[in-house]
């Protein structure tokens, strides 16, 4: 071998590995786990853009959608006793919350005893203590949940700064003299 011959050699290997390691970075970057990964993140795209679309048919068309400000998450509990007391109530600080731009109140109400007939009054106080009540009939034994605009409330001129919800069990208005009363979620919507 001459040296013509030896720098050849030595050049078609180095012209070849540096090809072989052009072709390791291009097979690299287009690797069975790269292109799965790609089209796997294109099929989310798309199938999220179209779910989208989609719910946001459905809203517009078969369902209201509403904004809710939750009030209350937990279960808040009334237990009355009316062999002392006349009245009981669970009382939300509304903290001067505008409520001008909702529409309804929400929320899930159920009693624990099935026989007992009870009667649930729902009262909004603003800033200027004007207070408002309505009552909701027959509070069931089964989670049931009430929706009430605030069209009802019809003493209350005001929503802007409210003061406080307030809901109250009256002996007057349950048949048995003592119970719960579970309410949850307590919202205000759009």
């Amino acid at each position: 071998m001459n040296k013509k011959d030896i720098y050849e050699h030595l050049a078609n290997i180095y012209l070849d590995a540096s090809l072989k390691s052009s072709k390791k970075k291009r097979k690299a970057w287009f690797s069975p786990k790269i292109k799965r990964g790609v089209i796997v993140a294109g099929l989310a795209v798309f199938l999220g853009v179209g779910s989208t679309v989609t719910l946001n048919q459905l809203n517009k068309h078969s369902y209201n959608s509403q904004l809710a400000l939750f009030l209350h998450h937990d279960t808040a509990k009334i237990n009355f006793n009316f062999d002392p007391a006349k009245k009981e109530t669970f009382t939300l600080n509304l903290k001067q919350l505008n409520l001008s731009k909702y529409k309804s109140l929400a929320f899930g109400a159920r009693k624990t005893n099935p026989q007992d007939v009870i009667s649930l009054r729902v009262e909004f106080v603003n800033r200027f203590d004007e207070k408002s009540e309505i009552y909701i009939k027959d509070i069931s034994s089964k989670w049931r949940n009430h929706q009430i605009d605030f069209s009802r409330f019809v003493k209350l001129n005001d929503w802007q700064q409210m003061k406080s919800l307030v809901f109250s069990v009256e002996e007057w208005n349950a048949r048995e003299k003592s119970g719960i009363v579970y309410l949850d979620n307590i919202r205000v919507l759009q």
